[in-house]
């Protein structure tokens, strides 16, 4: 085995939860080639690595079915050892089984899987033992068959560039001492309720800087939680760091506070201290962050929750109580 592809075409978060695949082979196979694939967008967090040879990216708002049988045509050329799809859906289940590679390996939920050289059942929850199943470990499944060494948590690289990018942010707001939060979600259900952060914010010890990060699509909504809180220092970062930059501020902060999204697994790749919260879905998931300081705050014993493995754009039931029951004293125990 000499050249390797893996396959997460899927979102931010999961991008990352892909990162022990690659480090685990480099790890095995040390002169492996290891190529990735992910959608445009997401090639920031596995561009200029020490374990990526090389970075395909797949455009799939612009020319997605051309752009997928280009990709085919090019992966053939490759000649392949082995390609490792971690993606579940159709469309990659289709580039895997027409790329020529020598072996296919991914999960049996993939619709293509029955032509796969070796499938992997995609466990959320052991029904036996009830152990939660981690989403790295999961992944992991589809190449412990020939990988003694397992690395689980991810790491995120981070350049020179990034760190003196925050270290200029850091000096120019006197913040030597802050915490970071990440307050939104691509899903309404995800996030911490808007109230809810701003009750949060008023309680944190004028100490602290308060760092808010999120897309340049969050920055209304960010801007109108720090306008509300009585918080002297808080800052509105939503759109003006790059994905590795915000991993860069995180990893020193006093605490990160994160809802269940992929801010939460930038954490666990720098290490960060954090605390996730909860609302609609639940830790049983095995989305739980990885790193050695890490909490996670929910309410428990509530019907309705989860009420699906992802989240909704307004609570079914109305009253959106798995996060207006949160109460802050969890958050602030943890800062503390």
């Amino acid at each position: 085995m000499h050249k390797v592809l893996v396959i997460q075409t899927a979102f931010i978060g999961d991008v990352v939860l892909m990162l022990p695949v690659v480090q685990t082979l480099k790890q095995n196979y040390s002169n492996l080639e290891i190529h990735v694939l992910v959608r445009k967008g997401n090639e920031e967090l596995v561009q200029n690595r020490n374990d990526i040879d090389k970075v395909w990216i797949w455009d799939k708002k612009q020319g997605k079915t051309k752009n997928l049988f280009h990709l085919i045509r090019q992966f053939r050329k490759e000649q392949y050892d082995k390609i490792i799809n971690l993606h579940r859906f159709l469309s990659t289940g289709i580039l895997t089984v027409l790329s020529g590679a020598k072996e296919t390996i991914g999960f049996v939920k993939n619709p293509m899987s029955r032509f796969f050289s070796m499938k992997m059942s995609h466990i959320i929850q052991d029904k036996k033992s009830q152990v939660v199943v981690h989403e790295v470990d999961r992944n992991l499944s589809l190449i412990q068959p020939f990988c003694k060494e397992i690395s689980r948590r991810p790491v995120l690289q981070l350049s020179d560039k990034h760190i003196q990018k925050v270290k200029s942010i850091i000096a120019e707001h006197t913040a030597y001492n802050y915490i970071c939060a990440a307050p939104t979600s691509v899903w309404y259900t995800k996030q911490w309720h808007k109230n809810k952060w701003i009750e949060f914010f008023n309680l944190v010890p004028d100490k602290y800087t308060i760092f808010l990060l999120g897309a340049k699509s969050d920055y209304e909504h960010i801007e109108q939680i720090k306008n509300e809180t009585i918080h002297t220092k808080i800052v509105n970062l939503a759109g003006k760091l790059s994905f590795l930059e915000s991993a860069a501020l995180m990893k020193n902060a006093k605490m990160v506070y994160v809802n269940d999204s992929a801010p939460l697994h930038f954490a666990s790749g720098v290490n960060a201290p954090v605390t996730a919260i909860f609302c609609s879905t639940i830790p049983e998931f095995g989305f739980t962050p990885l790193s050695d300081i890490a909490r996670v705050v929910e309410v428990k014993d509530l019907s309705c929750r989860p009420c699906g493995l992802h989240g909704h754009k307004v609570c079914p039931k109305q009253h959106f109580n798995c996060a207006m029951q949160i109460p802050v004293s969890a958050l602030l125990e943890h800062l503390e």
